[in-house]
This record gives C-alpha cells, structure tokens and sequence, in this order.
C-alpha cells in the first residue's frame, strides 16, 4: 500500500485535495486587487496598505457562521455559506469605519466532497469580489477524528483599514442621537440552532417544504444570504456616530456595546414591521419576546447612531443601495438598551 493509500484508509484522500485546491486557486485568483501581492498558494497572503489613508489603522475581525452549515449540508446547497461568512465579517469591522482589504477562509472537516469544498470557497470569493477585498489565503483542513463524514465547519479573518481619527468606537454617541434600523435579509448567521429545532425537529418540516406563512420553502428562506451593509453604510460614514452589527445577542445584545457610560438607548419596537419568518417561528416554538430579541435580529441587521439631522441623509444613502431603514428609536441618558 502506498503512503497515498494509507493516508486516504485513515480518512485524508490527498488527490483530492489536491483536485480541490487546483479548482480553489482559480476562485482565490479572481479576487485579487491592486493592493495584491506575492502568489496565490504561497504560505502567508500579503496586501499592502492603500495609499492615501493618514494613520492607518488596521481593524480585524474573525467569525464563522454556526450552525447555519447544517443547513446547507442538509439542503445539498454550500455556494451560499461562504458569502454569508464575508459579509458577515465585512459587517462587523464596518462597524468601526473600516474598508475590508483582506480575507483569509478555513474549512475543516471529514471527507468533504471537492465539489463541496470549491463551493464553499467560490461563495467566499464571491463576497470578497462584491467588497474589492482579496482573498489572500486559507486553509483547507481533513479531520476525520473530529467531524461527522461529510460535516464542516467554516470561519474567516478579515483585515480592514480606517484612518486613526475616522474610527468609530461609540464615543461620539450622545443623548438625542437618532437610531437608524437598517433591514435585514432573515436569520443572517445567527439563531439557527433554535431556528433548526422548530422548522425541521419540532414541526418535522423537510428542507425544501413551502410553507405559506414563509412564502417560500424552508431551505431558501434559512439560507437566505447575510446581508452586507457596506453600500448602505459607507458613503455616509463621517456623519454616522456609531453603528452596531445585530448578531448573537440580538438588538439590546449588540447596540449596548457602542454606548458611552451613563448613555442609553430606547428602541421602539412598532417603528418597524417584524417579518413573517421571526412571528412564524415564535408562534410554531412558543418562544417569549424577551428570547426572541435575544436571538434573533427580528428584521433589523444593524443599527446606526446620528445626529437627528443626518437622519434623512443617511437613510437616503441606504435607500439608493435598496436597503430599507426606520427611524427606530433615540438615545438617552441612562443605562442599557430598552426595547419599548
């Protein structure tokens, strides 16, 4: 038995990866940038700094989109999951002011199909393409003691830069503030283990059922695509005093942490219409409000703080992005955020 034979009988088929990263090399290549540089393939990515940022200051961020793969390995569909993990990212350094430049994958798992794995990156070099980011590096990792045959996970690091005083930290936050509520595309990547358990094991619904109440079937509207609030946002950035990505822990998890102390926020929950899918999982899983503005985003994906005068301008330029916005609420004196 060759040494190839005896690594693919302990689980690592290492033509195949060799098949995979053949087909990945070509989706990583089409992301490169002016700011690109080195090879595709080699150990380490490398981009440089754009020109013309005074100070810059590099904001990074690493995540992953839980239980959201479940999903995609129940519905056969994995060309999906890697954008969601990139405009997740790109979300979560937005927040701080920051311009994505760079983007690094890992998918680990047990005998993933090549077919799999090249969907996974694709979607992933999707994101970064739609962001002008390159995707400069990753890793693919066979762990058959670890993972379930055929089970991954995914995660990514991304490298954003922003001029040292255009960062946004939350200090500029202040009483009278406008909150601005940007609308989201579903679930995002959070809340899909308690999603999971109502549609497909309490309700026993299949992954491609239509449902209704949801307008659609099961697996489009799970694996509908986490939305990427770079065009809405970035245009209007020097007026917007803060911004809070709504992710695990929903609305009060998440704008609480860009207030100021002694600084706090009221968010009027009828300032928005909550989509069908959030009030169809509360009434199929009996869920209270308090855990399901803990879990969920309820329809709102990310929140800006501005001044009540730069309302209008910053809801204009989410417009001709096509996102939709409410003026959801204020900020106050006080503590911790009030859902009311």
């Amino acid at each position: 038995m060759s040494p190839a034979e005896r690594y693919r009988a302990a689980g690592v088929d290492l033509d195949a990866l060799e098949r995979a990263k053949a087909r990945i090399a070509t989706a990583v290549a089409s992301t490169r940038t002016d700011l690109a540089r080195g090879l595709v393939g080699a150990f380490g990515g490398m981009v440089r700094l754009p020109m013309g940022v005074q100070d810059p200051t590099l904001v990074m961020s690493t995540d992953g989109v839980g239980t959201k793969v479940l999903v995609a390995l129940r519905a056969g569909r994995h060309d999906t999951v890697g954008e969601d993990l990139v405009n997740h990212c790109v979300n979560d350094i937005l927040v701080h002011g920051a311009r994505p430049i760079a983007f690094l994958d890992y998918i680990a798992g047990a005998h993933v199909p090549t077919d799999t794995l090249v969907a996974l990156v694709e979607g992933v070099a999707r994101g970064c393409r739609a962001h002008g980011m390159t995707l400069v590096g990753g890793e693919t990792a066979q762990l058959p003691d670890l993972y379930e045959p055929g089970h991954y996970d995914l995660a990514g690091t991304i490298v954003g830069v922003v001029a040292e005083r255009e960062a946004l930290h939350g200090d500029r936050v202040a009483a009278g503030d406008a909150l601005i509520g940007y609308a989201s595309s579903g679930l995002h990547t959070n809340g899909y283990s308690l999603a999971r358990r109502i549609l497909l094991d309490d309700l026993r619904l299949g992954i491609d059922a239509e449902v209704t109440e949801l307008s659609g079937r099961v697996s489009d509207v799970l694996l509908a695509v986490h939305r990427s609030y770079w065009e809405a946002v970035h245009p209007v950035l020097p007026r917007v005093h803060a911004l809070a990505h709504v992710t695990g822990g929903g609305i009060p998890g998440n704008l609480v942490r860009v207030l100021p102390q002694d600084i706090g926020a009221v968010v009027r929950k009828s300032a928005w219409a909550v989509p069908p899918l959030f009030s169809f999982l509360q009434h199929a899983g009996h869920v209270s409000d308090d855990e399901m503005y803990r879990v969920f985003n309820m329809g709102v994906g990310m929140i800006a703080v501005v001044a009540p005068g730069d309302a209008d301008a910053v809801r204009e330029a989410a417009h001709r992005a096509n996102v939709e916005t409410w003026v959801i609420g204020e900020i106050t004196r006080g503590h911790g955020v009030a859902l009311a």
